[in-house]
């Protein structure tokens, strides 16, 4: 196989990375075209051997192509003559939570979050150990944590599980501003106050449905939205409010804690500070 059949299944997934990365997709594409004209002149950057027959592992393949992109990115600042071009409100508010997020600790939070890298692979992909990938993204959500605070309505019929989610949503920084159990609890709620984040069940506790509840709700104002559900099936359903974020019980904290805080850093009503571009150093 060769080297650009085995790179290019990756192409449009690190064009992608380079345009949250760069900012836009002008400037996206040039780091992108840099990063091949690199890998052309010297294959042996990818670290992977394309000579045996037999293709590299997928997972080690592409944390090497995106450890090369990194490389390229941090020493060619080619988005220094590219044109500015015009982002979308949704690009524009999460462009702005990325660019206040330190540089090591956001390249590892869209390599997690966007590219979907298990921690090992960002690991590798960044040169350094899996702990330190973890505390890389830890760090990251502490200060999208730091940028976006917000009040969170919580639909959930299970009285245990709703006072952890209502204990993590407020060790995160946010307030809470109400547990609903029932369907009519959660519009009643949200009528009194409207919250920046729901994190709702599928099934409560009346026999009515939290996924009925958000639908009323979104049809009055946009909101992210979380659904923490045992009944997946439930909601994949190819009705709306479909694409959303989904926990399927039981869930782990540090899993709920990161879709947190994505789903609040892409949400284009979020406002935060500019920061100037800082230089990465790998490893």
């Amino acid at each position: 196989m060769s080297i650009s059949q085995a790179v290019s299944t990756y192409i449009p997934y690190l064009r992608r990375f380079s345009r949250a990365l760069s900012g836009n997709q002008a400037g996206g594409d040039a780091y992108v075209l840099a990063t091949l004209e690199t890998i052309v002149a010297d294959p042996s950057l990818l670290n992977v051997n394309m000579q045996s027959g037999e293709p590299a592992a997928p997972h080690d393949l592409r944390a090497a192509l995106y450890r090369v992109f990194l490389k390229v990115w941090s020493s060619m600042p080619v988005n220094d003559h590219v044109d500015p071009v015009d982002l979308t409100s949704d690009e524009y508010g999460a462009r702005r939570n990325l660019d206040a997020i330190t540089l090591r600790p956001r390249i590892a939070f869209l390599l997690s979050a966007l590219e979907g890298f298990e921690t090992e692979e960002v690991g590798r992909t960044l040169e350094c150990s899996s702990s330190e990938a973890a505390r890389l993204i830890d760090a990251a959500s502490k200060e999208i944590t730091q940028q976006i605070r917000t009040n969170v309505l919580i639909i959930e019929d299970e009285p245990f599980i709703a006072l952890d989610i209502q204990t993590l949503v407020e060790d995160l920084g946010h307030r809470v501003i109400g547990v609903a159990r029932t369907h009519r609890e959660a519009v009643e709620l949200v009528a009194r106050e409207r919250p920046g984040l729901i994190l709702a069940d599928i099934q409560l506790a009346d026999g009515s449905s939290g996924l009925e509840a958000v639908n009323q709700i979104l049809s009055s104002f946009s909101v992210p939205v979380i659904f923490i559900t045992a009944y997946p099936e439930r909601f994949l359903t190819g009705t709306p409010p479909e694409p959303a974020f989904l926990i399927t019980k039981p869930f782990s904290i540090e899993s709920l804690k990161a879709v947190i805080s994505q789903a609040l850093f892409f949400d284009r009503r979020s406002h935060t500070k500019d920061k100037p571009r800082e230089s990465l150093t790998l490893g």
